[in-house]
Order: C-alpha cells, then structure tokens, then sequence
C-alpha cells in the first residue's frame, strides 16, 4: 500500500478545483506544490483518492488522480499536498503477494506495509557505477536459453502480435527463471489485462508466489488509466529492494507495455500536449528509457535487476513507435512468429529474427557449457540454409532442390518439433535443451558442423 513520508500532511488544504479533465485535476491558488508531490483528494461524500502533481505553473497545479475522476465535484472537492513524491514500502514482505496496480492487495490478505519506505520514481544509475550485464538467467525454455540466452541485468523485450500467447511465455518466463541455485525472486506487473487474462496469469504463476519468490501487480482493463502509468514503476521499486538492498537477482516481467504507452498517450492528450508520432507524446522515448535503463548491476552493490518486457506491434508494424521507441533502448529481441503459432508450435519464437546482444558475457565456457555458443551459432546458420532453401523451393519447386538444401529443410522440421515445441508448463535445464539440440544437429553430417570444436563434435555428436 503507498504511503506518503511522515506519516502526515505536511501542507495546507487547498479547497479551489478549476477543472476536471478525463483523469486530470486542476487545482487553482497552490502555493509551495512542486513537481512529482503526491496528494490527498477528498470527496464531499467523505471518500478519499490519491493523485500526484504532474505540472506546476504559477498558482495552478495539474493532478492526475490515481482513481480516476468519475463521480467528483469540482465545488465539493478538497486537496492536502504531501510535500514529498510518491513513496512505497519495501521488502520482503511483499514476496507471494498478490496487488492491484497501485499495490492495493488483490489476495484478500492485509495491506503492505514497511517502515522502510523508497520513492516511486527511483533514482537514476550513475553510469559509472554501472556494471556489464553477465551470467545466464535460465527460462527452462529451450529456444530462449539455447539461442537468445538472458543475462543478468539485461532488458530483453517479447515483441509480438495481438492473437500470439506473448502473455502466456511471459508468465512461463517469470514461473520457471532461475538464477542458477542464488537468490531469486520475480516481480511480474501486468497491465491492462481483461479479467480472464489476469486469471490465466495468477494460475501460472500460483506455485511460485506460493513458494514466496514473487509479486505480482495486476492492473485491469477496467482500471483507471493512471494506475496502468503507476503498475511499472512500483514494480520497479519493489524489485530493486530486493536486488541492491537484499542481494537478490531480480527479474521484472511487464506485460503489455504498449497498454502502458496507450495510457501514457491518453493522458498527454488530457493535457493538451501537442503529439508527436502516432499521437504519441514527445517525450515516449525518455519515459520508457525512464523504466528500461533501471535495471542493471551495480558495482559495489549486490544482486541484479533483469527485465523481459512484453508488447504487441499494432498490425505486426515493427516501425510502430512503441517496439521502435524500445528496440532503441533494450539490448535485443524475441520475436513471435505467427506462422510457426498458426502451426501449433509453442512458443513460437522466430529464431532468426531474436536475439541477444549481450549472450556472449552469460553463455559458454565457465557460465553455461564450453560447447554452448558454437551449438547456438550452428543451428542459426542451419536455419538460415533453410530459409534460403525453402524459398528456393517456391521459385523452382522442391524437386529441384539439392542434398544440401533438403538436409537443411529437414533440420529445420527437427529443430521445430524436437527442440523448440515444449509445453507452457514444461521446464528444461540446460543441459537437456543441449542434449535435443546435438540430437537435431545429428541431422547434418558431421563435415557440415564447421561452427563447432571438434572435440565437441567427438563428445556429443550422435
């Protein structure tokens, strides 16, 4: 439950309410109100909303209530100013948790509550002190950890499409992850999800809050919209407690960050604010890199803050400035193939077209297995002759096809059904993701693996 500094109201009451405007505030004669300041909003009915202070200017002040302003008066309306930003209470206290996107409790349990408290907003890395991401996070996802392996304090984000289960991989992703047997925990913030959304979510993550390693922040579709801007960033909050503070590794989820972008627009164009590509506001870019660059490693700090955001490209556009905007920011891709999902394939991760820039400093010799990176970089040179030759095949037809072209097709067919097709709730080490990828790399000939050591090639080669 969010908390203000003090335990009190440290300003006086303004009472001059000029306008309502969708889910903004704007309160005349303030005086001594700065940026960022969270306030008490009191109905004449005697409910109480919350809102934070998004522009000052001479005697007016912008709020965006947090609730929402249905049902309120602007003649029967009352305003306390904090004078202090939003603050949350941290700890391990909200390990297997269940909150709505305000950190309001969704599980029938009592608030959270803390003596430690932090500001929402965060605080920037120094770069200075900013670590190389290293060491692998382990999905128990095959393609992942083989091919796009995730590192600690990496930002690799799911780009999909509306129809796609980019839902349902995020949620294997925050119920399986691992941090090799070191502390662990996940924070999941999901945005926007309609109501059987949110129950597929909390029964796939239900073992692991049972076993205390996660949060989980649920933020509706029937939610206000400003909720949807706050769910990231007390997720974020919470989670980098548990990493800097609490020497834990933590890995953030957040799903669906274009309903995040979308709220992010509707209230900018509430404030009147001119847009900018798509209707989107000026500053989208800044805001996501805002939420993005807070994970990491820190030098002389313990633990890691990992992060795999979801979003779905509106018309599979991958110009669409929320995937453009964070491709920009993040440090690679998994890409969601809608012919491989059409095909019955799960998860229907396009191989070629992910990746993970940073899967040189968490995989191969001394983190994974030695053989780990030349299996990776075989079997996409594997895929990608396979490509070429089935687009071969539809120029000349496949009769026309050689040897060579015709074993990669087949190693393509293999790697699809033996490999990369593993249930929603099937988990695999590493090992065992290893052991089906030499089963399908025994497809080839052995003079065909040129990317692998040929000690490997002796050790494992079926």
């Amino acid at each position: 439950m969010t908390e203000t500094a003090g335990g009190g109201w440290a300003r006086p009451e303004f009472t001059a309410v000029e306008q309502l405007r969708g889910p903004l505030l704007i309160a005349r004669g303030v005086k001594g109100v700065g940026w960022d300041e969270f306030a008490s909003i009191r109905l004449g009915a005697g409910e109480l909303r919350h809102g934070l202070v998004l522009e000052v200017n001479g005697d007016l002040a912008v709020i965006q209530v947090l609730e929402g302003t249905a049902g309120m008066d602007p003649n029967d309306t009352s305003i306390e100013f904090a004078g202090s930003p939003l603050r949350i209470a941290v700890g391990p206290q909200w390990l297997g948790r269940v909150c709505s996107g305000r950190g309001e409790p969704r599980d029938g349990g009592p608030p959270v509550t803390g003596e430690l408290t932090m500001p929402v907003a965060g605080f920037p890395v120094n770069p200075a002190l900013r670590l190389p991401p290293a060491e692998p996070v382990l999905t128990g996802i095959s393609v992942i950890d083989e091919l796009t392996t995730l590192v600690r304090g990496q930002k690799l984000p799911i780009f999909s499409v509306a129809g796609l289960p980019h839902l349902e991989l995020a949620g294997q992703i925050a119920a399986q992850a691992s941090a090799q047997g070191e502390p662990f925990s996940v924070v999941f913030a999901a945005m926007g999800l309609t109501h059987a959304d949110a129950a597929v979510i909390r029964a796939i993550l239900e073992e692991r809050s049972a076993a205390g390693d996660l949060v989980l922040f649920i933020n509706l579709a029937d939610d206000p919209v400003i909720e949807r801007i706050l769910t990231p960033r007390l997720a974020l909050t919470v989670a980098e407690h548990l990493a800097f503070t609490l020497g834990r590794h933590a890995l953030v989820v957040m799903a669906d960050m274009t309903s995040y972008c979308e709220a992010l627009r509707e209230v900018s164009m509430a404030r009147g604010e001119l847009p900018a590509r798509r209707a989107y506001p000026g500053y989208l870019y800044s805001d996501l890199a805002s939420l993005y660059e807070r994970c990491g490693r820190i030098e002389g700090l313990p633990g890691s803050l990992t992060m795999v955001p979801a979003l779905t490209m509106p018309s599979g556009d991958i110009t669409h400035p929320v995937p453009d905007l964070t491709g920009y920011i993040t440090e690679g891709q998994l890409v969601l193939s809608a012919d491989l999902h059409a095909r019955g394939i799960y998860p229907p991760v396009d191989a070629l077209s992910s990746l993970s820039r940073l899967m040189r400093h968490g995989a191969g010799p001394g983190r994974t297995r030695d053989d780990h990176l030349d299996v990776a970089a075989q079997t996409l040179a594997a895929l990608a002759a396979a490509r070429r030759a089935r687009e071969l095949s539809e120029l000349i037809g496949s009769a026309a096809l050689g040897d060579s072209d015709r074993r990669a097709i087949r190693f393509e067919q293999a790697f699809e059904t033996t490999l990369m097709n593993q249930g929603p709730a099937e988990s695999r080490t590493l090992a065992e993701t290893l052991r089906l990828a030499w089963q399908v790399l025994g497809v080839l000939p052995r003079r065909d693996l040129t990317m692998i050591s040929a000690s490997a090639v002796d050790r494992y080669y079926p």
